[in-house]
């Protein structure tokens, strides 16, 4: 259902288009000066995905939330089959089968696009489920099943990151809607315990070599910790103020050889220092607090979720990657929504944020000349 009505415009949540605007405008600021030196392709990729990202996002939010949640398990049901899909005819890179090639010069990635179908199949789950008590073990069985089917396809890719923020994203909502205590206490106990097969024979030997260096990145300074040591040093190398604009020795001579993609954010540190970086990731935060907001406004528990669900995407890409950059977590392959390259991340962030505009524009009262197309 689309609602068309001037008053929609009034209610349209401007404060969150104009911060992601903003934010995409310092990433393609940020990928200029990280792909200057390679003939700027990826910063004319990057444009042409944010472009057609605000479109998208724009579109989407004048979706009525309803109909998404009717449709929610459709949705859901077409990213299982796209990530089947690609496991058979996708395209193989660096050792994961993760891309459907759309021509010569164009490419998406399902696990990315899974996040958001699985958000609101969640959602619905608990929509409907919901009776006001912490869940028990039993109860998380339904839920677990939908999870599971999108993590273990993705990890068949092998895409270890895309794995590890689906099971942050789903836990977080798990855990928002209430679980009890024992019922944690066993989980934990279960992750602990299956960790042991799970590093002998479930890891790849790359993975298990990021973990390690994770620990030690002197152990391989020329392969391995590589990246590792290079993000390190450019993010040091910033100080407090930064060395300006496409003034970056690590950035520009190239030592970080995924500077566009995952280590964004260690050019955008070099070049703009501590309080670059620092006012980035304000306004990040800003953008998540702004879809937490419109949670607590949310009048029904569907919306609640999905905007939770929303902020929680948001949040762990930032945590996991920016923790990747500085040396605190092991390099996975997460990139920071909308600065790293990327057109299915960048699509997928685009959609979220549509989505929470969407649910906010519809809790204000529309007058009586408003037109409803069904």
């Amino acid at each position: 259902m689309i609602m068309f009505d001037r008053r929609l415009l009034y209610s349209f949540g401007w404060s969150l288009f104009f911060m992601t605007i903003a934010f995409a405008a310092l990433a393609l600021l940020n990928l200029y000066s990280a792909s200057y030196q390679t003939g700027l392709v990826y910063f004319k990729k990057q444009a042409i995905w944010l472009s057609l990202g605000v479109v998208v996002m724009v579109l989407v939010s004048f979706i009525n939330n309803k109909l998404i949640k009717r449709y929610s398990l459709h949705i859901y049901a077409v990213s299982i089959f796209l990530l089947i899909f690609v496991l058979v005819f996708g395209k193989e890179v660096a050792g994961s089968k993760s891309w459907i090639m759309l021509g010569p010069f164009a490419s998406i990635q399902p696990s990315e696009l899974a996040k958001i179908p699985l958000v609101l199949a969640l959602a619905r789950f608990y929509d409907s489920d919901y009776e006001g008590l912490p869940y028990s073990l039993l109860d998380l069985v339904k839920p677990a099943l939908l999870v599971a089917l999108p993590l273990v396809l993705v990890m068949l890719q092998p895409d270890l990151g895309t794995g590890l923020l689906i099971i942050l994203i789903s836990g977080s909502m798990i855990l928002f809607m209430g679980v009890r205590k024992i019922t944690l206490a066993i989980i934990l106990a279960v992750i602990v315990g299956f960790s042991y097969p799970a590093w002998h024979y479930f890891m790849k030997p790359y993975q298990k070599s990021r973990i390690m260096t994770f620990l030690d990145p002197a152990r391989d300074p020329l392969n391995s910790g590589y990246n590792a040591i290079q993000s390190q040093i450019a993010v040091g190398s910033g100080k407090f103020t930064g060395k300006g604009f496409m003034a970056g020795s690590q950035s520009q001579l190239r030592f970080i050889p995924a500077q566009q993609t995952d280590f964004a954010f260690s050019v955008l540190a070099e070049e703009w220092g501590f309080v670059g970086g620092f006012f980035a990731l304000l306004l990040y935060f800003m953008i998540i607090l702004w879809i937490l907001d419109t949670a607590s406004r949310s009048r029904d528990t569907y919306s609640i979720l999905v905007c939770y669900g929303i902020a929680a995407m948001f949040f762990w890409h930032a945590v996991v990657n920016v923790g990747m950059v500085i040396g605190l977590l092991p390099i996975t392959g997460v990139p920071l929504l909308i600065l790293s390259y990327g057109g299915s991340s960048t699509l997928t962030a685009m959609i979220g944020i549509g989505i929470v505009l969407g649910v906010r524009m519809r809790k204000f009262p529309m007058p009586e000349a408003a037109v409803e197309l069904r």
